[in-house]
């Protein structure tokens, strides 16, 4: 899908903006590291704590580099692009260690500069290398990344996938506010300002609703719709699919033609300059993905997070250049599909956890027909925000997590302060992996009687100090895994 995403010229100006920052590398070694994830997966909270754990000296077993003492020190150095945000990382820290609040989602692109000096397991290395990496954190939303599959698709492809998305069962009842308006106008009438503000807006009330806790939908293009920024509002985002269009021409004047205008426009300004300026200069990528929520939302929200996934994967360039390419092109090759928030599962389940999205993630990869590059899974927590326990019932002794839950959340009609710890036995993730992408078996619900997962959000831990009163990293579930596979190949 990526090779049909760029012009010659898109290609021409990606190879001479790669040539410039390889030139660079020469002398400063870099990685760029892409983060994404749909929303509440937890980019902000992963890349924090891969800071904060690298500078504070966290506790890394599987971090080979940590682990045999050969990183010398890591620090935040300016970031290289200077019309790109800061990640805003301090801010981000005190609203976890200090506030113990989660720090607000991403909702715009950013980029953070971490650099680690270290020294190489080889002494062949340490004759020639520098002993020092610059990785460049790119925090973006993953519905942009869900964008880019637009480009490949006509204003007509775009209505008819959206209108047999919108039917489906999982949705159906959520489109039908906005589909019974698309019903009543004629796409050939003349094009009126008020009709295409009020189908956007139905539109962006669907989507926005797909997102709710109940159904945690995850294919849900535009994504501008759900994080418009400065551009509510604007023409690029009043437009919304049409129905029966065919593949009958626009007529001049008609609200078909204003609409499929302002698509294009869209992907024009607002797509096209991400994925050049952005996708394109990326050497590893990690995707958090929220596997709870989709699997308390039933078997529909499972199949819609494997498409979601399986898009995302054909947006990348993957695969290994040799040394001439690899200075006019980068590519990516190694992802990380990373499920979130194994905390609120006990580790018994982590596995069971970790063998869902190994098959969602394998799926994805075929169905994308994407090879070049290496995938992996992993069941992680980038904050770790409970503990283990066990808890006498009767006879039997179940298993719990402990921690304090978020204000206002609710299990078996209690509603918690968010001042108590409480010790919550989450329930078991099903041993028959095939039931949990078995459309035609039953949809359990976060509010069914019965739900597979007791899922609250707890909030992040009070940090440990030692003897001499300073603060200890923060804690994780396989953060260092993460780690070794993103990038400790570049300190070996």
């Amino acid at each position: 899908m990526a090779s049909s995403l760029t012009t010659f010229t898109d290609e021409a100006r990606i190879a001479l903006d790669t040539l410039s920052g390889r030139a660079t590398g020469l002398f400063s070694p870099s990685l760029r590291l892409g983060v994404t994830g749909l929303s509440r997966a937890g980019k902000t909270v992963f890349i924090s704590a891969f800071v904060h754990n690298l500078i504070h000296g966290g506790r890394l077993p599987l971090f080979e580099a940590q682990k045999s003492g050969r990183i010398a020190r890591a620090f935040l150095e300016q970031q290289p692009d200077d019309a790109v945000p800061r990640f805003q990382y301090e801010d981000h820290i005190t609203a976890l260690v200090n506030d113990r609040v989660w720090p607000d989602s991403t909702r715009a692109i950013s980029e953070l500069r971490l650099t680690i000096e270290y020294e190489s397991a080889s002494g062949w290395n340490r004759m020639f290398s520098s002993g020092k990496l610059s990785v460049d954190i790119v925090d973006y939303p993953g519905e942009w990344l869900l964008d880019l599959p637009l480009l490949g698709k006509s204003f007509a492809d775009f209505s008819r996938e959206a209108l047999e998305m919108a039917t489906l069962p999982v949705r159906e009842d959520l489109s039908r506010a906005w589909r019974a308006i698309s019903a009543e106008i004629d796409p050939n009438a003349d094009a009126d300002e008020m009709t295409a503000r009020r189908l956007a807006e139905s539109f962006a009330a669907y989507l926005k609703a797909c997102k709710l806790d109940e159904r945690a939908l995850s294919t849900l293009p535009p994504g501008r719709f759900l994080m418009p920024g400065d551009l509510e509002g604007s023409p690029a985002l009043t437009f919304a699919p049409l129905a029966g269009l065919g593949d009958r021409r626009a007529r001049n004047g008609s609200l078909h033609a204003m609409m499929e205008r302002r698509y294009e426009a869209y992907k024009t300004h607002v797509v096209k300059p991400f994925f050049r300026e952005h996708i394109t200069r990326l050497d590893r990528q990690i995707v958090l993905i929220d596997a709870m929520q989709a699997l308390n939302a039933g078997p529909g929200a499972m199949a819609d997070l494997e498409r979601a996934v399986t898009e995302i994967l054909g947006c990348f360039r993957p695969g290994r250049g040799s040394f001439i390419t690899d200075l006019f092109s980068r590519r990516i090759d190694r992802i990380l599909v990373a499920a979130t928030k194994a905390d609120h599962l006990h580790h018994e389940s982590h596995d069971r956890l970790q063998a869902i999205v190994r098959r969602l993630a394998d799926r994805a990869v075929a169905r994308a027909n994407f090879t070049g590059a290496d995938v992996d899974v992993v069941a992680m927590a980038a904050v770790r925000a409970t503990r283990e326990g066990t808890v006498k019932q009767g006879r039997e002794t179940l298993p719990v997590i402990i921690g304090t839950p978020i204000a206002g959340e609710k299990i078996d009609g209690e509603t918690f302060d968010g001042k108590t710890e409480t010790a919550i036995f989450p329930g078991d993730l099903p041993e028959n992996i095939d039931a949990v992408f078995d459309l035609s078996g039953p949809d359990h619900r976060q509010d069914s009687t019965d739900p597979a997962i007791r899922f609250v959000r707890f909030r992040p831990p009070k940090l440990e100090r030692t003897a001499e009163g300073v603060t200890l990293s923060l804690p994780h579930i396989r953060l260092d895994r993460a780690l070794q596979f993103l990038i400790g190949d570049h300190l070996a």
